[in-house]
């Protein structure tokens, strides 16, 4: 639950123009600080660590929201997908947002991009449009906390208490993206290993009973269109990091290093856990809705003497 606050959290990361911006070509830029660096004080500059972990929660916050990917065409191809489309999309998109952001490290980000390259008319379009996919991308994330926690909570599974629980997470976030994008980062960084580490247990309780014969299963009624919208969902919005360029401590040297990081994160957050579930669990595609996840690793953790929690 915390990876899907934590990614809300890091799409509203900062988008506004530093105050000691400069024109150029007329289009507002960071001008250099004392530091050489653009936007804040040095010292108060976004270094690697925090910086990877805001922009892994741009993207994923970790495999919460994977499932569909099993369920509508099961788990060869959920496999295969998060293997090779992270080098098909998120890899060049990555490197499209390193070079551009290091050229123009404003906080503006892509509306920066598109204004120089288009002019002001397109990137205003370019800011109202990310904003409006912003706002529908994150009321997103409050339900599917709510899908996650209502597995050991049955109680918030629908009336006023999943509404409680959404109004709660957007309430929390909020206060916390006023703290300060510093604070922000370092929160990322915590979230990101809450949010890791059940995952990272998992995969080492079902390491044992991985049988590689169940990866190779498909689903017998492929939904084609919600499996290719599953992994472009859950791998775009690298773009979303150049809003913070202007934040980041040496852009030139940290951003490249950052994206690279993020993706190599992202991609085997996605993985393990998959591999450890589909191969250690016998289960039909259609079972794994959002959540399942959490079903599995009450399968992996368990009493073993239980028929029903047995794992075949």
């Amino acid at each position: 639950m915390a990876a899907e606050e934590a990614h809300r959290l890091a799409d509203a990361s900062a988008t506004a123009p530093p105050k000691n911006a400069a024109a150029v070509d007329g289009v507002a830029v960071a001008a250099p600080a004392a530091g050489g660096g653009h936007g804040r004080a040095p010292g108060n500059k976004l270094s690697l660590v925090p910086l990877i972990f805001l922009i892994f929660f741009e993207v994923a916050g970790g495999p919460y929201g994977a499932e569909p990917a099993v369920q509508s065409a099961g788990p060869l191809f959920a496999l295969l997908g998060f293997l090779v489309f992270p080098f098909i999309w998120a890899v060049p998109e990555s490197l499209v947002t390193a070079e551009l952001a290091t050229a123009m490290p404003g906080n503006g980000g892509f509306v920066l991009w598109a204004d120089r390259a288009f002019g002001p008319f397109a990137g205003s379009l370019m800011g109202t449009w990310k904003y409006v996919s912003g706002a529908i991308n994150g009321a997103a994330f409050p339900a599917l906390c709510a899908d996650y926690v209502a597995r050991v909570a049955p109680a918030v599974s629908g009336g006023g208490a999943r509404v409680a629980a959404i109004v709660a997470f957007n309430v929390a976030i909020s206060v916390l993206n006023y703290t300060g994008l510093s604070i922000v980062g370092w929160t990322a960084v915590a979230l990101g290993v809450a949010s890791l580490s059940p995952f990272a247990l998992m995969f080492g309780a079902a390491l044992p009973k991985i049988r590689p014969r169940r990866w190779r299963a498909t689903a017998a009624d492929k939904d084609w269109k919600l499996f290719f919208n599953t992994l472009f969902w859950n791998l775009n919005y690298w773009d979303s990091a150049s809003t913070m360029a202007g934040e980041v401590e040496r852009p030139g040297r940290t951003f490249p290093r950052a994206l690279l990081s993020a993706v190599a994160m992202t991609t085997l957050g996605y993985l393990l856990p998959l591999l450890a579930a589909t191969g250690a669990i016998d289960a039909a595609p259609e079972d794994w809705g959002n959540g399942f996840f959490a079903d599995a690793a009450g399968k992996f953790f368990r009493s073993p003497t239980t028929p029903s929690n047995r794992i075949q």
